[in-house]
């Protein structure tokens, strides 16, 4: 087990002039979170209110000077009671602390900070409690076994709190109470976190997160008006057979750390080599990169040359091209425009043939007239009834004969014979 112990906690019995230093540096090593104070007031200004009531009966009952000096001495002595009464009243509760406030014995409420006043002689204050204060409180806990059964030479566990309620800790626990109550729940807490963890990971509970410690904690010593306020574990020491082989293993741990060390070094001897080899070879790269940046350089000149050659010869195939266009289309619009008039002149030309049409067809027609077939009428009455057959078929071979005698032309007679008979009737 450590040379430290686990820390007291008690309440002390003590004048008032004493409360202040008992709550900020404890007693003997002990935290003294609470202190009942002396009751100062007593009973004295009660002897002088009655020798004060005696002298004013004296006074009354008295003559002359002896009246006057008992009335005199009376009024002193009541005033001199007063003065008494006026100051054991007087009750001051230091800034930071909270006085429990009692009457006829019964817990009836608190007292803030600041003076006040207690003129019955059964309101009295059972108890000044150190409110505002974080109390450290240190429990080393000796022979934790661990998950694999073995027991840790000693943790030492560490927290603070804080008394929010007065009434529920003065009245539930106490402070001689609570610390019996508060070291039995901090080693259970310990213990149940020593057995959650592997011997060599022992190491690992200095300052680690105990969180959920301090909300247990919190929650089983609540109802006692504490709250805790943090909590940590500063040191956790090993069985010493367990240290031996721990020193082994960090030795083990020093040579192959060396190694690792030693291969570190090497590795970045390695590294830095290559790194130079491949700075090399960017070096040679850059410079082959330039060699092709400028033959493509070159290259894109000789292209542009030859673009542009072929450019210029483009340019006067093209003109060419234009120039023979141009010849060509001027030769199609004369052409055209001799066309042109020859119409013209055929279209003139043409007014002139189709008045020779006319005049000619004019000749025609004379002539044809001239030798035209005449004409026979075969008058005959409807009436008459002449309208035989007989008379019909003697008709028709004599109007041929008719017609032989007649001077006409050959091809024009045929037709006129054929179209001259004709029936009409008057």
């Amino acid at each position: 087990m450590s040379g430290r112990e686990f820390s007291k906690i008690k309440e002390s019995l003590a004048s008032w002039s004493e409360i202040r230093q008992l709550l900020r540096g404890g007693e003997s090593g002990q935290l003294v979170p609470v202190v009942i104070p002396k009751d100062r007031r007593g009973f004295a200004w009660v002897g002088l209110l009655l020798a004060a009531l005696y002298l004013a009966g004296t006074a009354v009952f008295a003559d002359g000077a002896l009246s006057l000096l008992a009335a005199a001495a009376s009024v002193v002595t009541m005033v001199a009671a007063a003065v008494w009464l006026w100051r054991r009243a007087i009750i001051e509760i230091e800034e930071g602390t909270t006085g429990v406030r009692s009457r006829w014995g019964a817990i009836v409420g608190t007292l803030p900070p600041g003076r006040h006043y207690l003129w019955l002689p059964w309101d009295r204050v059972d108890a000044v409690v150190d409110t505002s204060t974080e109390i450290p409180y240190s429990a080393p806990i000796a022979a934790c076994p661990t998950a694999e059964n073995v027991p840790l030479k000693s943790i030492e566990f560490f927290l603070k709190f804080r008394i929010v309620d007065p009434v529920a800790f003065v009245r539930t626990i106490g402070a001689g109470n609570f610390d019996l109550v508060l070291s039995s729940a901090v080693q259970d807490a310990i213990r149940q976190r020593s057995r959650q963890v592997h011997t060599e990971r022992a190491y690992d509970l200095r300052g680690s997160d105990v969180g959920d410690m301090q909300e247990l904690l919190t929650r089983q010593l609540g109802r006692y008006g504490v709250r805790i306020t943090g909590a940590n574990i500063p040191d956790v020491q090993l069985p010493d057979q367990y240290q031996q082989h721990l020193a082994t293993r960090e030795k083990v741990a020093k040579e192959l750390s060396a190694f690792e060390r030693e291969w570190e070094l090497t590795r970045k001897r390695r590294i830095d080599t290559l790194l130079m080899e491949i700075e090399r070879s960017k070096k040679t790269r850059d410079a082959r990169i330039v060699e092709v940046r400028a033959a493509a350089n070159t290259a894109r000149k000789d292209v542009a040359r030859m673009l542009e050659e072929h450019e210029t010869e483009a340019q006067r195939v093209r003109w060419e091209i234009e120039a023979k266009g141009r010849a060509e289309l001027t030769s199609a619009e004369n052409e055209a425009k001799g066309l042109r008039r020859l119409a013209d002149s055929y279209r003139d030309n043409r007014a002139v043939l189709q008045y020779e049409l006319a005049r000619r067809r004019l000749d025609v027609g004379a002539r044809l007239a001239e030798s035209a077939p005449r004409p026979v009428v075969v008058r005959t009455s409807g009436t008459s009834g002449d309208t035989s057959a007989l008379s019909t078929l003697l008709l028709a071979q004599l109007l041929p004969r008719l017609n032989d005698g007649t001077n006409g032309v050959g091809g024009l007679n045929g037709a006129g014979g054929q179209a001259g008979p004709q029936n009409q009737t008057p």
